[in-house]
């Protein structure tokens, strides 16, 4: 876990892995983009226009999810929200902000817009398999506990321990994964609210910081790494897309567009379909979202993207079957 990769001289600025991730995962998905679509693409910069208009979106989608997932923390403190250089975004919003901008985007400029949208689908994936390389580096989306021999442990402090040594109610779970000596929190109480933190290890006395390192009672419990599951997913959908992609383009080539799926569109589809799959079965292991009984779940004590991936399972079902019926766009 590296959430700070390090610091710039003179203006004390730290640069973060999550945010340094981001960016790698942006460009990576600028590059394969560009290079399908070399044959649709009147002007590049078309492309990279599209990819900054995404990029703002993105960020600013990622971190109003974020914002929405946790709003008690933003309570009175609402000028916080605003404060993304201490970190707080959330994957699929930036996504979802960033495919809205880019389907302005190419509406505004009468491009093939199906078209782009399956080769967005590729880049996408790619961009998810090192935007949760920076989860991992970060410590959150952190999973359950687990002997697993591949389990990892986080250090004092991180999302994972702070997780285990308090109980948490939104995912009900009355009593902490593990006990942990009073002499570690610090208290506080005013008109509004009462509990108790954790102390940063820098405020931990010497003693307190031995004890740590001798008792394995107090390390953090191993977890899944749901981050690299994730990262993996993303990988193996690119290329399932890819293939996919590759597939529609060849029956296109050869005049076969009766096949199944392979009109443009489809490979767009698909990726909320697999993504949508994956992301359900993963939150199974993860341990950090709560649990969501608003009225418009489908699975009652599942999580926000637990639902959301069940209805984008049917979203890009229904997108496949619109996209097959259509006609094949002309080339601009």
């Amino acid at each position: 876990m590296h959430p700070e990769l390090f610091e710039l001289p003179f203006i004390h600025l730290t640069i973060k892995s999550y945010g340094l991730m981001m960016v790698v995962a942006f460009l990576s998905a600028v590059f394969i983009i560009r290079r399908l679509s070399r044959d649709i693409t009147p002007n590049p910069q078309y492309i990279t226009n599209a990819a900054l208009y995404s990029l703002i979106a993105g960020v600013a989608g990622a971190r109003l999810f974020y914002v929405i997932h946790y709003f008690d923390q933003f309570k009175g403190r609402l000028i916080e929200v605003f404060y993304i250089w201490q970190g707080g975004l959330e994957l699929l919003g930036g996504v979802i902000l960033a495919i809205i901008a880019i389907l302005l985007h190419l509406w505004y400029h009468k491009l093939p817009i199906r078209k782009y949208l399956d080769i967005l689908a590729v880049g996408l994936m790619l961009a998810l398999f090192f935007g949760r390389t920076g989860c991992f580096l970060n410590g959150c989306c952190f999973g359950k506990p687990t002997n697993l021999p591949w389990a990892v442990r986080f250090p004092y402090g991180s999302f994972a321990y702070l997780s285990q040594v308090q109980p948490n109610l939104q995912r009900n779970r009355p009593e902490p994964h593990m006990k942990l000596s009073d002499e570690f929190f610090d208290y506080y109480a005013d008109t509004n609210i009462s509990g108790k933190t954790l102390k940063s290890y820098e405020d931990l006395t010497l003693r307190q910081k031995q004890l740590l390192k001798a008792n394995d009672q107090l390390r953090c419990l191993p977890v899944h790494p749901t981050q690299l599951y994730s990262s993996a997913s993303g990988g193996i959908m690119c290329l399932i897309l890819y293939f996919f992609w590759k597939r529609a383009q060849k029956a296109a080539k050869s005049e076969k567009l009766d096949k199944l799926f392979v009109k443009p569109g489809c490979t767009f589809g698909l990726m909320f379909v697999i993504y949508g799959i994956t992301r359900f079965f993963i939150e199974f292991l993860r341990d950090d979202n709560p649990f969501e009984h608003a009225w418009w779940v489908v699975y009652k004590g599942a999580t926000v993207s637990q639902n959301i991936g069940i209805y984008m399972v049917i979203l890009g079902f229904i997108l496949m079957l619109i996209f097959q019926r259509m006609k094949t766009q002309q080339p601009k």
